[in-house]
């Protein structure tokens, strides 16, 4: 998924989701800046599609809810709305007060790595997560080879990091009753064409 920035213009959250509502367009929102969120590849989409998947699939009777690209998520500490590739919250949907369609307790996320957004979703991005109380499991997913980088808060301020290679590598999530082969996260991705 690639980002542009908006005209350099400051706007505040109720004039960014007012702007959001009547929209054709996702936008993400960092500190005052507006930024276009476009369309992302064949292969960003199908790893997407094959982590939701999968993720929802496998958890369909438990307690957690799956999303895809559209649904919002505010990060007050940080001043962000952002829009995850895939996120998973458990229990019942915390919504930002007074609004109906942006979550704040996400548990899981994952993103799919873009050349435009990389930096973004490794540093900012992940950082600004972190101080979501209920966030727990970041995977960043590479769209041009069979790699992902996997993080987990073990207590407050501490995270560990694994990283995968290969399709016959197995992910398992540890917030998550959850394990998927990398071979099936890149099903029917093509790499040369791509």
């Amino acid at each position: 998924m690639m980002m542009q920035a908006q005209q350099q213009r400051y706007y505040t959250p109720q004039e960014y989701l007012e702007l959001e509502m009547n929209s054709e367009n996702r936008h993400e929102y960092i500190n005052g800046e507006i930024v276009t969120v476009t369309g992302g590849t064949p292969n960003h989409n199908q790893i997407c599609l094959n982590l939701s998947g999968s993720l929802n699939f496998v958890l369909r009777d438990q307690p957690y809810r799956v999303f895809v690209a559209d649904q919002r998520i505010w990060i007050p500490k940080k001043g962000i709305y952002a829009y995850p590739d895939v996120m998973v919250i458990q229990g019942k949907i915390k919504l930002q007060e007074g609004g109906k369609d942006t979550i704040i307790n996400p548990l899981f996320v994952a993103e799919v790595l873009s050349d435009s957004t990389k930096k973004y979703d490794i540093g900012d991005k992940f950082a600004a997560y972190r101080n979501v109380p209920s966030f727990q499991e970041y995977i960043l997913i590479d769209q041009d080879k069979i790699h992902l980088d996997h993080y987990y808060k073990t207590e407050p301020n501490k995270w560990i990091f694994s990283e995968y290679e290969g399709e016959d590598t197995i992910l398992s999530l540890m917030s998550i009753p959850f394990e998927i082969d990398l071979r099936d996260v890149y099903n029917k991705v093509d790499f040369e064409t791509d």
